[in-house]
């Protein structure tokens, strides 16, 4: 019951005690925090990333057939290639749009050191 009439004393008087008010830190942190090698590094495991993932998926979407011009025998490859260059052209557009923030950077740095050599070998796996 006591808690109910505080609580109801806050609402019509307005007035919060100190110990209601919470203070945020600033959670945003600019890309200028992140060292020069490190960004260097995030930018360029991810660039290797996506471009290792846009020939993989090139490579997938070929048709079956021996040429391009031939996918359009079965609805299948047609359908393969379709969406394979719609993925790649996604990727492209990706390749080109940096990270916003420090924590993306950091991300890409030690998510590259094992995403990259992975997809590496799964492009030669697959070629």
């Amino acid at each position: 019951m006591y808690c109910l009439a505080r609580f109801l004393y806050y609402l019509t008087d307005k007035t919060w005690p100190m110990s209601r008010i919470v203070s945020l830190p600033n959670t945003h942190s600019r890309s200028s925090e992140v060292p020069a090698w490190q960004q260097f590094a995030g930018l360029a495991l991810r660039s290797v990333f996506i471009i290792t993932l846009g020939v993989l998926m090139f490579r997938m979407a070929l048709p079956q057939s021996e040429t391009i011009a031939t996918a359009y025998d079965t609805p299948n490859d047609l359908v393969r290639l379709v969406l394979g260059l719609a993925a790649c052209a996604w990727l492209l557009v990706q390749l080109f749009r940096v990270p916003r923030d420090a924590a993306a950077y950091r991300t890409w740095f030690y998510l590259g050191l094992v995403a990259v050599p992975f997809a590496l070998v799964c492009l030669f796996a697959a070629w």
